[in-house]
């Protein structure tokens, strides 16, 4: 075994086997003393573990046709933060979910997480502990990658990280079966040869509004303050199967709404405020055309009219007689100028 090949294993820094150990006499002491004390050796035992990669966890991370660059980013920041991970091409939409397994065997790996697009603008995951299950299935919202995000953090490629949960994974079953599915799959086992000896940032897994909130912090070794490096995701859990990618139904959120249905009641949404709109200016427009009536006919008007006196009304029993017009004699217009002459 070359001496690289032994530096990334550790074991050439460590020695495994138990160690013996003497006290060295002081100077001020007898003869005596020195006699007694070199009777009493101290034995250093041997650690516990030998320092062999033997939690041989490996995950698969891949996706289906038809995601957008948002995905493949956050794809590649989970491969980075996790050694034990492995790639694939990706998988056709008309596939079967079942050859997933059949996968995951082929490269060796009994986890997976797959990432599921569908319509090119909804993300699901799945997260499977392949072939015998569980796995659960996941809408994955608010993605913000390692390339995105302006912050400040940073941390050791391939360093082992913490996993921190919320106190209420353990309070509800279909929670704690995700935990245990978290710890597997996320947590990076001891020794592995792509591994560093390091712990310094932490996976935080938080619960609120029914969803479990992902992020990577940074443990800063002078304080022991945390800052925030990336990827960050929110899932939004819609089912958990007994078995892998299928089987019978374990949990259920009755809280899930599906994408389409929330796009649909955004749409009606808007549509109500139109309508609103509508009839709000059916309203205004009813009251100018009420108030235009209103000043045609204007009731004070009559305030200033006199009456006039009242007539005895004449019964009349006989038709009047028809009036007689004279009409006056015109000379022709020949005679006008001859007595114009005159």
């Amino acid at each position: 075994m070359s001496p690289f090949k032994r530096k990334r294993a550790g074991q050439d820094s460590v020695d495994f086997k138990p160690k013996k150990g003497k006290l060295v006499p002081d100077e001020g002491k007898g003869l005596e003393e020195v006699g007694r004390e070199k009777e009493h050796e101290i034995t250093v035992p041997a650690p516990i573990s030998q320092g062999k990669w033997t939690n041989k966890e490996r995950v698969l991370i891949f996706s289906s046709r038809g995601i957008n660059f948002r995905t493949r980013h956050l794809m590649q920041d989970l491969r980075t933060m996790m050694p034990h991970a492995k790639a694939d091409t990706k998988m056709d939409r008309k596939d079967k979910l079942f050859v997933i397994n059949e996968v995951c065997e082929i490269k060796n790996c009994n986890k997976c997480l797959y990432f599921e697009a569908k319509k090119k603008q909804d993300l699901y995951m799945w997260i499977s502990n392949s072939p015998h299950g569980p796995s659960a299935k996941f809408l994955v919202q608010n993605i913000h990658t390692l390339a995105e995000l302006k912050l400040t953090g940073n941390c050791l490629k391939g360093s082992r990280p913490l996993l921190s949960f919320d106190p209420k994974f353990d309070k509800e079953p279909h929670y704690a079966l995700l935990k245990e599915l978290f710890i597997q799959t996320f947590s990076t086992p001891r020794y592995h040869p792509k591994s560093q000896p390091f712990v310094d940032h932490v996976f935080t897994f938080t619960i609120a509004d029914n969803r479990i909130w992902f992020r990577n912090y940074q443990i800063i070794e002078e304080d022991g303050s945390l800052v925030e490096i990336g990827p960050r995701f929110v899932l939004n859990l819609m089912k958990i199967f007994q078995g892998s990618f299928g089987g019978p139904t374990l949990y259920e959120n009755s809280d899930f709404r599906s994408p389409n249905m929330h796009r649909r009641e955004m749409r009606l949404a808007a549509a109500s405020k139109v309508r609103e709109k509508q009839m709000v200016k059916e309203m205004q427009k009813g009251k100018k055309t009420s108030a235009k009536e209103d000043l045609e006919s204007d009731v004070t008007a009559d305030v200033f009219l006199t009456p006039a006196e009242e007539k005895p009304a004449d019964i009349q029993t006989e038709a009047p007689e028809p009036k007689v017009v004279k009409k006056k004699q015109k000379a022709f217009k020949r005679q006008r100028m001859q007595m114009a002459r005159r």
